[in-house]
Order: C-alpha cells, then structure tokens, then sequence
C-alpha cells in the first residue's frame, strides 16, 4: 500500500469506498464522501479542493437511489430536480470538500497504520480464508479504474475529515434546563372532563329554510353540487370469464387437479397453536403454574421473554406435525395449554386457540369449482395468444366497431368520471382502464392493454362533458340536507362557545353565573345564518347541561376511546385549571375544561430512560445544527464556486 508521503491533489473517498465499506454518509454532518477528481470538467470548487463532474454524477445517482429505496418508487431526473435531490447531492459534496480543504489547512491527517487497519477490516477485499488478500484489493480498485496511491489517499482524507467533524462537536450537549423542562411537558398529565353537544342540546330545532335561503346556499358552495367531469368512452374488451362457456375441459385432467392439489380437499383435524420453548422442564412447569395461578398470560409470559406474537406462532398444524406434543395439544377439548411437551428446540408449552375441524371434499364437489378454474386459465391462455392478432387489427385501422364484429371482443360504451364508484363486474371497476381512460385525449388512436387477471381492452374518447352546477330544482333535497347539517353545527358552536364563557365564570371566585334568560340576547346575536337567517334563543330556565364524561391522568398523546384526537390536543391547549375550550373535530362539538395538572413525575427508572432519550435527541438537533454553520463557515471561508453550466449539462445526462 502506498506511503503517507505521497503527495496528491485533494480529494475525498470515491464510489468504490461507497460501494465496499457501505459509507455513503458520514455521521450528523450528513456529507457524502465522494472522489473530488479534478479532471478535465470542475463543477466547482471550494478553495483548491476541486469537485468534478463525475463526482457529482455519482452523488446525484447515489442520492436518486436513496430516496427510490425510502418511497419505494423510482424517479426521474426530472423528478429529482423538482423535489431538490440536485441541490442535496451539490450540499453534500460542497460540505465535503470544505471540510477537506480545512483539513489541508490545518495539516490534519493520520498515520499508515490507521489506513492499513481501515483497508484490511473491509470484507470485500478478504479471502476464501477471510484474511485480507491483495490480490483480490488490487483487482477491485483496477475495475474501479484506481490506482491503490489514490484509493489509499482518499481513505487517509476520509478519516482525516472525520477527525475536523469529531472535533468540532465534541463539547456539544444538550442543556438539562432545557432537558428537565422537555421533560416536564412530555409526563405532564392532566384530569379533564368532556361533553359532546348534539342537535339535542339545541333549545328549539333548527327551522326548515325557504327557497330563496336554499338557492343562496347552493350558489355560495357551488362546488359541493357540481357535477364531475364525465368522459364519454367506447371501448372492447374481453376478460378469460368471457370465454370460460366456450372452453372445453377433460374429465381425466379435472381428476388430476384435484390429485395434485388434494391437501386442500383433505385435510385431518387442526389446531391454531403458539409455542414457547424454555431452557428445562421445570422452567416450563413453573411458568404454567404462573398462568393457571392468573398471574401471567401465555402472550405475556412470551413478551416477559422479549418475543412477540409472531415469534410463538405455529399457524394451523396437524397432530402429525407436532411430533411428540401432538397427542397432548389434541388432548385438549378446548382452547388452553398443554405441556410441557418436547420440541426440536427443547421442552415447551402450547397454546391452542382454537380448533379447526378436518376437511374432507369429494372430488364430485369440487369438480365444478376446478373446471371453472380451468376453463378461466385455458381462456387466459387463448386470449394471451390472440392479442398479437387483436393488437395488429388496431394498428391496422381497425376501429373498435370493426373490433366487435370480427373478433370475439365485445363492444361497450360508458359515461366515465374520476373518482366514481365502478359498476359491478364492468370495465371500470379495472384499475388499469381507469388509469388509461384518465389519461385518454380525442387525438389517442386506440391501443390494446391487459388487464391483470388476463383480459386485454382498448378504447376511445368519444367527447368530455366538463363539470357543471347541477339545477337547483334537481338537488333541492340534498341542498337542505347540506345547509340543515351546516347551520345545525354553527348553532351548536355558539351553544357550546356560551356554555364555555359561563362555566368558565362559574370557576372564577366571586363571580355569580348569568342566568339562562340572559344569554338569550347572545345567542341571537350569534345566531344568523348565512343568509340573514336569525337562529331561536335558548329556552329560559333549561336544565344545566350534563357535567360530562370526567377522564384522569390524561396523558400528552394519549387517547379517549370515541373522541377525536384533537379533543385531547386541546385538553393540553388548556393554560390554568378551570379553563374550557370548545373543540370542532370531524363535524362534532365538545367542550373540554382542565380539572388538574399533574407535574411530571420525574423519579424512576422510565423516567429516566426517557430524560436520557430527550438528551440523546436534543443533543443530536444541536449537533447537527452546529455542523451545519461550521461547514457553510468553512466554504465562506475558503471560498467556493460554481459552474452552473457543467452541472446543468451533467444533470441533462444523468437517468
């Protein structure tokens, strides 16, 4: 391996490093390390650290591969442009580089013998003896195109900038005032007590509106009654179910489906059972005694182990399956435990859940399923061999008319809209028609697709009737469904908002609640609606609402079975005991007072763990936070450049 002396322009570690040492990113700093080559075309440089247009290639290819992995899909170079990939992979190599140049600055490098231990732990260059071979280090950097001087400097430079990193956030922690405060307002907990206002709450039932309300309503929320786009489309098309009458199947190959696929015809008595094996029998023995004593539950006693549900389960078994514990798990009559028994991982308990009974179909009734099977995959298979034939006809001129009389294809028509429910067992209901029909224009020739369960279809846009406001007179009825629902749940608002202003008067000392009649002149106030509508005044003397469903030791994040989340978002809104806030979740009304806070309880081990956890993360934000200005600080301070146009052209090249 090449010397500490030799002397090389700067550069960071190439793609052949990403590849054998899987270091893509370094630590927070959230850097690519990458080959700063200088060649022929620089895309920049940041002070005599140059970064070349292959290195920027490659760090574009590695970020569009990242983000493919993390969302699953593939994306264009296009796409990546759009949602900013370009200017990540430009930030990690010019974070990179700065971080190199300083290193030159300071004289900041390390030894022969770091960089000797570095290449000899890499797996990819070891041996069938799995020590490292030189010959096989030599052959991976020549596929590379590297010389082992260059692969070696770029490693020393790697670790070099990984020192400036360690050091530029070695003292950085996170501050425990602002630990123990986090803290406090994560295991904080609250009592609180809530109601739902409904309809009912209502002093008198929301009027019936007049015509002229409900034409002002359905032209004020003119999208809520317009009717879609709708694409008026022909098409043919034809599905192996088609041809499933047409298809002749032998009585002979009937029987020898049935043969080959007889376990699912014939199958002896089953169990649903969960194992959990333990190291000796009376460990087994011990833990049994625990759960016929009530104090554990198998699933329990399987978590108090670290496993899970699926660790323990054995899915549907036979008694033959079980080996040695079969007769003692079909002992049981009824879902429990049995054992200790053996298994091949040692003595263990089962619990079975439930029994399934033995199946036993005759091939006479199965028959009529097997050959609608058969005749639907003989069909799929004609059609496979047909659409070479059905897709020249299309290209050929045919017409989809043309198609339907000189073909087995039928011909249909349909009134098509985004989002509409599909017809049963039409065309639409295939989700490969409804992407092609959303995509389909007037200028499309038609084309054959498949569908996935075999069928093949093609299509025409025969014209497109654009959205529009349906005709009062048409959807009167659901117009005052519509502004009877609205005006129903403003009026609960204002109920629920009274309700507030009063309890929240009744908690203050000295101060004497308004009596009922006095808040009629407020509810008229706040009563009109949309269209000068005024809403009925509450009813004197109406009996105080219920207090509510009273809910303990509420914590931040928690649940309330029913309620919508938001209510116990709001509950932690709350600034003082005492305090009611009225919350609009989902088209429901409650109202929600603070009874008690709780201060977090900040003694125990969970506790603990969790303060540990707020540090951890804090530290890591400020560590990052710290990176980020040291880096951009480095390139000010060195100065950086960039050619647009190199990078331009490497980004119109890169797929």
């Amino acid at each position: 391996m090449a010397g500490h002396g030799d002397k090389m322009r700067g550069k960071g570690k190439s793609t052949i490093v990403w590849l054998l040492m899987g270091m893509l990113v370094l630590g927070l700093g959230g850097f690519g390390v990458t080959n700063f080559s200088g060649g022929t075309a620089d895309i920049g440089a940041v002070g005599d650290v140059e970064i070349s247009a292959q290195d920027y290639a490659r760090t574009l290819r590695a970020e569009m591969q990242e983000f493919s992995a993390r969302t699953g899909r593939q994306i264009s170079a296009a796409e990546a442009k759009a949602i900013g990939v370009d200017q990540a992979a430009l930030a990690r190599l010019y974070t990179a580089a700065a971080l190199e140049a300083e290193a030159n600055r300071l004289g900041v490098s390390v030894g022969d013998q770091a960089v000797a231990e570095q290449i000899t732990g890499i797996a990819a260059f070891r041996g069938l003896n799995g020590q490292f071979d030189r010959n096989i280090y030599a052959d991976a950097l020549r596929r590379e195109g590297m010389r082992e001087a260059e692969f070696e400097h770029d490693l020393r430079m790697d670790m070099a900038r990984m020192l400036l990193q360690d050091a530029a956030l070695a003292g950085v922690s996170a501050p425990q005032p602002v630990v123990a405060q986090t803290q406090g307002w994560l295991l904080e907990t609250r009592d609180i007590h809530w109601r739902e206002l409904t309809a009912e709450d209502l002093p008198a039932p929301v009027a019936s509106p007049d015509d002229s309300t409900l034409q002002a309503w359905h032209q004020a929320n003119a999208d809520r009654f317009t009717s879609p786009e709708i694409r008026k489309i022909t098409y043919v098309w034809l599905t192996p179910e088609m041809l499933e009458d047409e298809v002749e199947i032998d009585e002979q190959a009937l029987r020898d489906l049935y043969q080959d696929r007889i376990e699912e015809f014939q199958q002896p008595e089953r169990r649903m059972v969960e194992r959990l094996v333990f190291p000796t029998v009376a460990a087994a023995e011990e833990a049994k005694a625990r759960i016929y004593r009530g104090e554990i539950t198998f699933e329990q006693l399987a978590a108090e182990r670290g496993l899970t549900l699926a660790d323990i389960d054995l899915g549907e078994v036979s008694e033959a399956e079980l080996g040695a514990a079969g007769e003692a798990v079909f002992a049981l009559e009824e879902p429990g435990v049995a054992g200790p028994a053996s298994s091949d991982l040692g003595p263990a308990l089962f619990s079975m859940n439930a029994i399934l009974e033995p199946l036993d179909i005759p091939f006479e009734q199965a028959r009529d399923d097997l050959r609608l099977e058969a005749a639907v995959d003989r069909a799929r298979r004609q059609i496979e061999e047909r659409s070479g034939e059905f897709a020249d006809l299309l290209a050929g001129g045919a017409t989809l008319e043309d198609m339907a009389q000189e073909t087995s294809m039928e011909l249909g028509q349909i009134d098509w809209s985004p989002g509409a429910e599909a017809h049963p067992n039409g065309i639409d209901a295939y989700p490969e028609f409804r992407q092609r029909a959303a995509q389909l224009t007037d200028k499309d020739f038609p084309e054959l697709f498949e569908t996935e369960d075999g069928g093949v279809f093609a299509l025409r846009l025969d014209g497109i009737q654009p959205p529009a406001l349906i005709p009062f007179e048409e959807v009167r009825e659901r117009v005052a469904e519509d502004w009877t629902r609205n005006e129903t749940h403003r009026q609960m608002l204002a109920l629920a908002e009274e309700q507030r202003v009063a309890a929240e008067a009744a908690a203050e000392p000295g101060i004497e609640p308004a009596p009922a009649a006095a808040t009629a002149p407020v509810a008229q106030a706040l009563g009109g609606d949309a269209t000068g509508t005024d809403s009925p005044a509450p009813a004197v003397g109406k009996p105080a609402p219920d207090p509510g469903s009273p809910v303990t030791n509420l914590a931040r994040g928690g649940f309330i079975n029913g309620v919508p989340q938001e209510v116990v978002v709001q509950a932690f809104e709350i600034a003082e005991e005492g305090g009611t806030e009225v919350v609009d979740a989902e088209n429901r009304v409650f109202l929600v007072t603070l009874d008690k806070i709780h201060p977090a309880e900040t003694e125990g081990d969970e506790a603990a763990q969790i303060r540990d956890g707020i540090s951890a993360r804090l530290a890591d934000s400020l560590r990052q936070d710290v990176f980020d200005y040291f880096a951009r600080a480095l390139q000010s301070q060195a100065g950086a450049t960039l050619n647009q146009t190199a990078v331009d052209a490497v980004n119109a090249q890169v797929q």
